[in-house]
């Protein structure tokens, strides 16, 4: 095939000392607290950081007491703001809170079992890599985790917990994942060392142990901090606020994005609750070798349950009648925000640990969305032999 048929596609993530990911953090901590005490706590939260201050405000309605200064302070200090030279710290960062209780207008409507607001979700799966995501943003996520893993453990001491990552990966044309053909990476540093140590220890130690050595070639291009200088950093260089890398999050860019973002949120807002499901049943729908590639998009309507529309779009790669699988994902998933929330064991405090590095493609047994329990059947009823998902390329 002609060469013109291969692509780029380019996919971010960002570490857990981004000012962004701290605020999703922080609010998905308080929304743990909260389902620690009282499963049934409903809770919107939001933080805004800047220098030397976070603010935490939203709607909570819960039995439990929460103790906010102590949440905020404890996750920024975990993600490794320790320093005040870093120009934010959990020791003196200023904390303020205004938090109010859900509308009773809204729970009228959730409290029977509807969705918590209208909207539409989207969840995706290809069978590119066993965790059945796109590559781009799978190995993304690789190198922010080991830019955090080598600062933590002091292997790169210099390194500071604010970052970015960004790969391009070509695709051949059958829109598999061939090689890597760049990668960005800018990391918060120490001020003593010089740019020429940085970029050759970042190569070495992360670049080169998160990619797999046979993506990796000559004419793979690195941008390791490539202005040059990047001391100031987090919430003193940028201000955070929870919900805006809703695509970090998520697929980075592959697949569509309903808009909502996921954090601070209880599982009774679909925003949330229904695009984990959406992922379930991508997923499923691919590890049963339905299709190589699958989106799903979900919409509800605020205080009514069942969806007003399932999508199942499989991008002319389905080894069956498409026709057939929404019928078959509406026989057997649970798409009610009740159904989810029962199915997937979502009032749980699970959710601090998914607002960094990505809610999907991550093999934690507490990510329940991510369990391929109703390939078998599914490729059954389809009328397939087996599911093929087992043969993913490695």
């Amino acid at each position: 095939m002609p060469l013109r048929n291969r692509y780029l596609f380019t996919s971010e993530s960002v570490t857990e000392g981004h000012p962004d990911k701290i605020a999703d953090q922080i609010s998905d901590a308080i929304l743990d607290a909260c389902l620690t005490e009282d499963s049934a706590s409903r809770v919107a939260c939001e933080t805004l950081l800047t220098t030397g201050l976070a603010f935490i405000a939203g709607e909570i309605t819960t039995k439990a007491y929460v103790d906010f200064p102590s949440i905020v302070r404890g996750t920024v200090m975990a993600v490794g703001y320790t320093d005040a030279t870093y120009g934010f710290d959990h020791e003196t960062c200023a904390v303020i809170s205004s938090i109010h209780e859900q509308s009773p207008d809204i729970a009228m409507g959730v409290d029977p079992g509807g969705a918590g607001d209208q909207g539409m979700m989207f969840g995706y799966a290809s069978n590119e890599n066993p965790e059945l995501m796109p590559t781009p943003i799978l190995l993304a996520h690789r190198l922010t985790q080991r830019l955090s893993e080598v600062r933590k453990t002091g292997q790169l001491d210099f390194l500071r917990p604010d970052g970015k990552s960004q790969v391009t990966v070509e695709y051949d044309e059958n829109k598999k994942p061939i090689r890597v053909d760049a990668v960005v990476i800018s990391t918060q540093h120490s001020e003593l060392v010089d740019n020429k140590k940085l970029r050759a220890e970042v190569l070495q130690h992360v670049i080169q142990q998160a990619i797999p050595a046979y993506m990796l070639d000559a004419d793979t291009k690195y941008h390791i901090n490539p202005t040059g200088r990047f001391v100031v950093g987090g919430p003193m260089g940028d201000t955070g606020l929870t919900g805006r890398k809703i695509i970090v999050d998520s697929y980075g860019g592959m697949g569509r994005h309903g808009g909502g973002c996921f954090s601070g949120k209880d599982p009774t807002k679909v925003d949330r609750s229904a695009a984990y499901m959406a992922r379930y049943v991508a997923k499923n729908i691919v590890a049963a070798g339905l299709s190589d590639r699958c989106e799903v998009q979900l919409a509800y309507a605020i205080g009514v349950a069942d969806p007003v529309s399932v999508l199942v779009e499989t991008f002319g790669t389905a080894t069956v009648d498409p026709a057939i699988i929404p019928d078959l994902v509406r026989a057997h998933f649970q798409l009610t925000p009740r159904g989810i929330i029962e199915s997937l064991n979502l009032r749980r405090p699970i959710y601090k640990k998914t607002a960094a590095y990505g809610h999907f493609g991550r093999k934690d047994p507490d990510f329940t969305w991510e369990i391929t329990d109703k390939a078998d059947r599914l490729a059954s009823d389809a009328g397939l032999r087996e599911p093929v998902g087992q043969t993913v390329r490695k």
